[in-house]
């Protein structure tokens, strides 16, 4: 049985990564990918491959055919672009300003973003701050990209999981259906990641959230292995996600924090004044330094494990030889493999450093 189950997880694996090696040869035209261009090759560049598949799109790019031609045929599945500039609110499909089509003053590059042919930069914080939406300089990129899709996916999925597994209980304590493969996991964040940071009253309370940030990081990472939309989106690598899970959990931490929490790091007890006035800043920082040790990792971590899947299969396309290949392919069948334990420890080191940091600042005092 044993036995079986190695087959079918290697079986799997290996027609995983082989339509990943056609995803990413076919994933987008251009520089890099050996198109043909009034008969001149270009020559193959994985390093295009790689940031065009890391980086956001506002597309998602299923396969090229008629690659080797002067007409490439791009097919993808379009997603909303939605722009706010001082002309007021745009909103079409990508597909209207995709392959060099302009619409409405916008077009889109071969890495499938969206751009202001007048010139225009998209607006940032600073912009807003200043005031400059008036002006004809700035647009305000509100679209639907693949990230932003494949969270709304994610959400989609856990709204849909946990309800039918919470009424699973209802009709008695034996799980059924998808609650019988989520029991042992909820079961190991309550137990080896909450109940030795936190007593029976803290659990019942943080719970749900140290549930939800695992279950969001874990599905969002298996998501992103698979290779063929509308999966396949670097959202857990993409620096923005992580950023806003690092500080919902510092606002989660600092708003718990009890009155021992906050006074041993302004005013230390049982230290000479002077060393007090030292620290008290140094341990602000921690304040901001543990949420950011937490986004880092997670966004380093994911984006790697791409990184080296994609510079892999690019060995294949480089050396163009069988020799390549059978170097190239059992290599990125072990990282794929190994991926999968990868996605389920980015969810579980985040969580766990959570709640030790969350632990840390409800602790009771002790005398």
């Amino acid at each position: 049985m044993k036995q079986t189950n190695r087959i079918k997880t290697i079986v799997l694996a290996g027609l995983s990564l082989l339509m990943s090696v056609n995803f990413y040869a076919n994933h987008h035209e251009g520089e890099g990918h050996g198109t043909h261009k009034e008969g001149v090759a270009k020559e193959y560049n994985p390093v295009v491959t790689i940031m065009d598949h890391i980086k956001d799109a506002n597309e998602w790019h299923v396969i090229t055919t008629d690659e080797n031609t002067a007409h490439p045929n791009h097919i993808s599945i379009p997603l909303p672009v939605i722009i706010y500039d001082n002309e007021g609110l745009k909103f079409f499909m990508s597909s209207k300003v995709a392959h060099g089509h302009t619409h409405e003053g916008y077009k889109m590059t071969h890495d499938g973003q969206v751009v202001s042919v007048a010139g225009k930069k998209k607006a940032d914080m600073f912009d807003v701050v200043k005031g400059n939406l008036s002006t004809d300089a700035v647009f305000f990129d509100l679209s639907i990209t693949k990230n932003v899709a494949t969270l709304i996916l994610v959400f989609i999925i856990l709204m849909i999981v946990f309800p039918k597994m919470a009424k699973s209980y209802k009709k008695g304590l034996v799980p059924s259906g998808v609650a019988k493969f989520l029991e042992p996991i909820v079961l190991f964040v309550r137990d080896d990641i909450a109940k030795p940071n936190f007593n029976q009253k803290q659990m019942d309370k943080f719970m749900p959230f140290l549930l939800s940030i695992f279950f969001f990081i874990w599905f969002s990472n298996m998501m992103g292995l698979i290779p063929f939309p509308p999966f396949g989106a670097n959202l857990t690598g993409n620096i923005s996600v992580t950023f806003v899970l690092a500080l919902i959990t510092m606002l989660v931490i600092n708003l718990n924090g009890n009155k021992g929490y906050w006074g041993h790091m302004l005013w230390m007890p049982g230290v000479p004044v002077p060393v007090k006035i030292l620290l008290a800043p140094i341990e602000l920082v921690g304040v901001i330094a543990k949420p950011f040790a937490l986004m880092i990792r997670l966004f380093a971590n994911i984006t790697a494990g791409h990184i080296v899947v994609l510079s892999l299969i690019g060995i294949i396309f480089i050396f163009q030889s069988i020799g390549g290949s059978l170097m190239a392919v059992p290599l990125a069948l072990f990282i794929s493999v190994l991926e999968l334990l990868v996605a389920f420890l980015q969810a579980f080191v985040f969580t766990m450093l959570a709640a030790l940091f969350i632990g840390t600042s409800t602790a009771e005092a002790h005398h």
